[in-house]
């Protein structure tokens, strides 16, 4: 079901295969796992519990899910294949929502759930619950008894979370719609106890763009009380450069396992970026940035740039580069900026426009010199070139900016679209 499609209900995916982009078939649908919300707000979908060989369970999240239609389901092709573990604000769809008996808001009649129906958001990636599929037993004379009906996730009461008494539950729930930098800021000043308790509860993508955000102390602390299991797939989640910041802070044997148990190409980008000093390019970079070849399309480039994980330093502009298209790639052939991709038809080779001027940055090259060559050229971003002319990343400013702001610069008070007085 591609983006903006009618509503799908999950008794249709239960045991549907689910398949690679090369058409493989990698394992088959046993639930689906959501996040109940306080009030009648409907809930957001995580992702899917699927069966791989060997009958083990893992989770694949919504993000890695390119379409659900005829029956089967696409990925994007990535599995993290450890067992799927429910943690305690997940509730199972099949498992937990169905068959319960829940009331109508108009009129107070207890209902069963029979099926709940999902839909993806409008020129989003979420997805959400929003129809429930009800039987109403015996009632008044124009009632008959089985009757069904579906309605809105929020005619119905007996699913959300109360308001009081659910422990990190509704916590997280209250805290569900800050921005990452605003969720670091309220665990920092949480007690370690509820800290700890809300960063178990997280999802692996939520926690780690937390973990970003937050101080170096607190970052050490909440990483020490995860399960190592649970540390690597944070880890991997997180960009390969803040990974890499968080690890240069751990003893040398915890990184070393912390690395081990990481998925092996994501471990390597990190040890690679370990391997810099860290003031410098190629201690700043991410291993991440747009890479395209030579004969890729300016519509290529802008659909590549309309991903929506990505920074907006990162979407700023593509780097041409002859094959390999993962970094260290082959030569770097030079820079294409989003406002140049806007300007030529969508047919234009991106060799054709390539801004080839400005020299890139080695990767021992300092931090004071990464800022001036920024700022002299009025740039978000800046690849990084070793000496064979391999393209091995991209340094953006909100990485320098990290580094030249105080260390405490994350524990200070701010009010957003305000100053500081005194």
């Amino acid at each position: 079901m591609a983006a903006g499609a009618s509503r799908i209900f999950v008794s249709h995916l239960a045991g549907v295969p689910v398949f690679d982009p090369n058409g493989d078939q990698v394992g088959r649908v046993r639930d689906l796992v959501a996040m109940l919300r306080v009030g009648r707000r409907p809930p957001r979908l995580l992702g899917l519990v699927v069966e791989v060989i060997g009958r083990r369970r893992i989770f694949l999240p919504m993000t890695r899910v390119t379409g659900i239609e005829s029956g089967q389901v696409i990925t994007t092709g990535v599995l993290n294949v450890r067992r799927f573990e429910q943690r305690p604000t997940e509730r199972l769809v099949l498992g937990e929502l169905l068959d319960r008996r829940v009331r109508l808001v108009d009129g107070g009649d207890e209902v069963t759930v029979l099926d709940v129906a999902i839909r993806q958001l409008p020129a989003r990636r979420d997805w959400e619950i929003d129809r429930v599929f009800v039987r109403r037993g015996g009632g008044g004379a124009l009632r008959r008894k089985g009757e069904t009906l579906t309605v809105e996730w929020s005619a119905v009461t007996g699913f959300s979370l109360e308001e009081d008494g659910q422990g990190a539950e509704n916590l997280l729930a209250t805290f569900e719609q800050l921005r990452p930098a605003d969720l670091a800021n309220a665990l920092h000043h949480l007690t370690p106890k509820r800290r700890a308790e809300v960063a178990a509860a997280l999802h692996d993508d939520r926690l780690a763009d937390v973990l970003e955000e937050l101080p170096e102390d607190d970052r050490i602390e909440i990483l020490g009380k995860l399960k190592a299991e649970r540390a690597a797939d944070v880890l991997e989640a997180m960009d390969p450069d803040d990974a890499a910041d968080l690890l240069s802070e751990l003893p040398e044997e915890e990184k070393e396992r912390l690395l081990r148990l990481m998925r092996p190409d994501d471990a390597a980008d990190v040890r690679r970026l370990l391997s810099y000093e860290e003031r410098t390019a190629g201690g700043l970079m991410t291993t991440e940035p747009i890479v395209l070849r030579p004969d890729a399309t300016v519509a290529d480039a802008l659909a590549r740039v309309r991903q929506r994980d990505l920074s907006p330093a990162l979407a700023a502009q593509v780097y041409v580069c002859r094959p390999p298209d993962e970094t260290p790639t082959g030569k770097y052939l030079g820079t294409v900026h989003f406002q140049r991709l806007l300007r030529d038809p969508p047919f234009t080779l991106v060799s054709a426009i390539v801004d080839s001027d400005l020299e890139p940055l080695a990767p021992d090259t300092p931090l004071s010199v990464v800022t001036s060559h920024l700022a002299a050229y009025n740039l978000v971003a800046a690849p990084v070139v070793d000496e064979g002319g391999s393209l091995l990343g991209a340094v953006t400013v909100d990485d320098v900016l990290d580094h030249l702001l105080p260390e405490d610069w994350r524990e200070t008070e701010f009010e957003p679209g305000g100053a500081h007085g005194g």
